[in-house]
């Protein structure tokens, strides 16, 4: 596959979801959920004009390129103009919200003083293996890539084929001739062409084209797939059209809830970035399962790191704060209560990351915060909309996720009492499985074994718990069983005594005596932002203890650039070791905590400079150029954003 790591750009509805580069190149097709399966290898669309040979519409060094959203949509318009023949294409792309499909509509302006003679060609390339096989057949007004497993259509809706290319594309497509006698062949990639005809002066012309995906194990038969293509053929693309930008306008407007200003240039960019996380956000939701993922894939070949189109339930949390501040409660129950319920293992945790559907996506290790963070999320959610049935649905599931809790932190901190079921209980399930239960990984997934940021997510996770039971035991109907309400004060006092141990434990092995200042691990004693944890959002430790304090300021002397961001770790060498959004905007986070409103606001003021143009945010900025570096469009980065904003205008 070929390598493409950044979106630029991203559409779609509640199953399809497309990104593109910023000069209209389709990357990434996913249906029938943001993570799984993506189609597309490449599919490059371009022009012969008169004599020439093939001119890539995203790639040619006569183009000049804009592109900008429907306002308050998920349409995405390019302009391209190719300046040697003067010839401007509109690009129109969107994804009906009942229809799965993505429509295309291309533009063909003839801004010369000759006739331009234009031929249109896309040339597709499906990503395939051995048990799936790609192969094309001519179809009706386009060409049929199918599989096993699945069929994609490009088809125009009234523009007849004037020429295809079933087999060895690639080797004369940039001719701009292409031509096959064969009707059906067995290749990855094949190419269509439409006759544009000739645009005298000022004259125009626009092809309307269709990519429709189909489940073979839904629909199998030939002619029942064409039948379904040519259905797909006849929608209304102007009334699609004004419905979808409808829909999105709707949708911004029903989950605009904070009352933000556009009277500087800044103040635009705060409200691009709000209004692109809005819309964002139900293009990375699986709607059936209720998972979210953490972002659009960037890496499917591993070249750079382990992928990241799958549900992190650490990252999905702090999206579900977010996503409650946005009017999206219904989505929040939906991730804890479906999914959340669905991925728990019998043991109480989570594993480190799931597909949206729930399934185990690939994992390299254990992060114990992952467990964690669900049950203070949990109470989160509560807090914001006082839904005590909620609570009531979701208890056994933070019970079984509380009690495995205890059994870690039994473990790490060595608890040895003899009347410890929790420790025995722990012995008992790994003797026959493991040497010892497995240490966690920290929140940057590198170094495994004991740290701060873990532990303190079971402080908050313990915390949350009782505040759960607080109100669960005010509801007598509820505790009608005395098993019930004793089994409630048994895990009450185990977790009380491991909040102390805990503490304890970090004032003795996680403090630097000497530097005055915690650590993140047992092992170094590296600065990291992640220990900012320990006071928003776990509150281990109040804002202004000394110890925290003098932890901030040596952040801020390692890791905090020259630019205003903050690196997440002292000797971050990933990706260039460039400033993140998350830990700038965590840092923003711990300023509001100290009413040290100033610091916020450059924080946050950092991140909205380094925004891209359509508003979405990237896990890194790069700071030489002060741009969106590394996984444009991160839900984790757009729900800090969301925290920090909102804090702001409640202060």
């Amino acid at each position: 596959m070929e390598t493409k790591y950044l979106n630029d750009a991203i559409i779609g509805n509640k199953q399809l979801v497309a990104s593109y580069t910023e000069k209209g190149e389709l990357l990434r097709l996913f249906y029938s959920s943001p993570d799984y399966k993506q189609f597309v290898d490449y599919m490059y669309a371009g022009l012969k004009i008169n004599d020439s040979g093939f001119i890539n519409l995203y790639n040619d060094i006569n183009n000049q390129y804009n592109q900008y959203y429907t306002k308050d949509t998920n349409i995405l318009n390019t302009e391209i103009k190719n300046t040697y023949f003067n010839l401007k294409v509109k690009q129109l792309d969107f994804v009906p919200i009942k229809e799965n499909v993505l429509v295309r509509r291309y533009t063909f302006i003839n801004e010369n003083t000759i006739d331009l003679d234009v031929k249109f060609l896309i040339h597709s390339k499906l990503l395939s293996n051995d048990n799936n096989f790609v192969s094309a057949k001519k179809i009706k007004n386009g060409i049929l890539q199918y599989t096993h497993d699945y069929s994609l259509a490009i088809v125009s809706k009234n523009e007849k084929v004037y020429s295809h290319q079933i087999n060895d594309t690639i080797s004369n497509i940039h001719t701009g001739t292409i031509q096959d006698k064969d009707y059906i062949g067995m290749s990855h990639d094949s190419s269509v062409s439409y006759n544009i005809g000739v645009l005298k002066p000022n004259e125009e012309k626009v092809v309307e084209t269709y990519i429709y995906i189909n489940d073979n194990s839904k629909i199998y038969k030939l002619d029942d797939i064409e039948d379904k293509v040519d259905k797909i053929r006849k929608i209304d693309f102007e009334k699609e059209l004004i419905n979808t930008k409808k829909y999105w306008n709707k949708y911004v407007k029903d989950h605009t809830k904070l009352e933000l200003k556009e009277n500087t240039n800044q103040d635009k960019k705060v409200k691009n970035i709000y209004n692109r996380t809005i819309l964002l956000y139900p293009l990375l939701m699986n709607e059936t399962s209720g998972g979210i993922s953490a972002s659009i894939e960037i890496d499917e070949n591993l070249t750079q790191c382990g992928r990241y189109a799958y549900c992190w339930p650490r990252d999905a949390v702090f999206i579900t704060k977010a996503l409650d501040i946005l009017a999206m409660e219904k989505e929040t129950e939906k991730f804890y209560k479906n999914f959340c319920k669905n991925t728990q293992s019998k043991s109480g945790m989570w594993e480190q990351r799931f597909y949206t559907d729930g399934r185990l996506a690939p994992c390299w290790g254990y992060q114990i915060d992952e467990t964690a963070s669900v049950v203070y999320g949990v109470y989160d959610h509560y807090e914001r909309t006082k839904n005590e049935k909620f609570l009531k649905d979701t208890l056994k599931m933070c019970e079984k996720a509380i009690h495995f809790l205890q059994k870690y932190v039994a473990q790490i901190m060595n608890i040895k009492e003899e009347k410890d079921i929790v420790k025995k209980e722990l012995e008992e399930d790994y003797k026959d499985k493991l040497d010892k239960i497995p240490v966690s990984y920290d929140i940057w997934e590198m170094h495994e074994g004991i740290n701060l940021y873990s532990i303190a997510s079971i402080f908050g996770a313990y915390q949350a718990m009782f505040k759960i039971y607080e109100i669960i035991e005010k509801d007598k109907e509820n505790l009608n069983s005395r098993l019930k309400q004793e089994s409630i004060n048994k895990n009450k006092e185990i977790m009380q005594n491991q909040l102390e141990i805990m503490k304890k434990y970090v004032l003795e092995n996680l403090y630097d005596n000497e530097a005055k200042t915690f650590v993140r691990n047992v092992e170094d004693r590296k600065m990291d932002v992640s220990m900012i944890g320990a006071v928003v959002p776990f509150n281990m430790f109040s804002p202004k203890e000394k110890k925290i304090l003098n932890t901030v300021e040596k952040i801020n002397l390692t890791l905090r650039t020259y630019t205003g961001g903050y690196k997440r770790f002292e000797g971050d060498h990933y990706r260039n070791g460039n400033p993140w959004t998350i830990t700038t905007l965590w840092m923003a986070l711990y300023y509001i905590e100290i009413k040290k409103y100033k610091e916020a606001k450059e924080c946050l003021n950092f991140v909205v400079s380094s925004s891209t143009e359509h508003g979405f945010l990237a896990e890194q900025v790069d700071n030489n150029t002060m741009k969106s570096s590394w996984v444009i469009g991160l839900g984790w980065a757009h729900a800090m954003f969301i925290l920090v904003l909102e804090k702001l205008m409640n202060k």
